[in-house]
């Protein structure tokens, strides 16, 4: 069996676009898909999940467009995430995309009038 505790370490050093890769590889080589994985436990939970409905405790902060303002979007990307140049210049040409997710409303806030500030286009979800 393998080092459970090597795998975790070396997991934990790839950069986004890796780890991006890797899910990609594995599913591949598995023939599964990630997103299949993580909608199958919400259609379980449909009970639960609809008192959380009513109201909104976690948002997620997605990058629609750069607004042609794509370095200041991208240095803003960097300071709000911590991510590197490569992997925030990735983000803000991928877009839409995720900056955030799961945050609550007042950090959601935050973050969308700093990527609007820089010039970016964002919206909450």
């Amino acid at each position: 069996m393998a080092d459970l505790n090597a795998l975790v370490d070396q997991l934990s050093e790839l950069t986004v676009l890796e780890a991006a890769e890797l899910s990609k590889l594995l599913e591949e080589k598995w023939g599964v898909s990630a997103a299949a994985a993580v909608a199958a436990p919400a259609a379980g939970g449909a009970g639960a999940a609809a008192p959380a409905a009513e109201e909104k405790t976690e948002f997620d902060v997605i990058l629609t467009g750069d607004g042609g303002k794509k370095i200041n979007v991208i240095k803003e990307v960097r300071a709000i995430t911590g991510l590197g140049l490569t992997e925030a210049k990735a983000l803000v040409e991928g877009a839409p995309k995720a900056v955030k997710e799961g945050v609550n409303k007042d950090e959601a806030e935050k973050v969308k009038k700093q990527l609007e500030d820089a010039g970016a286009t964002v919206e909450l979800k």
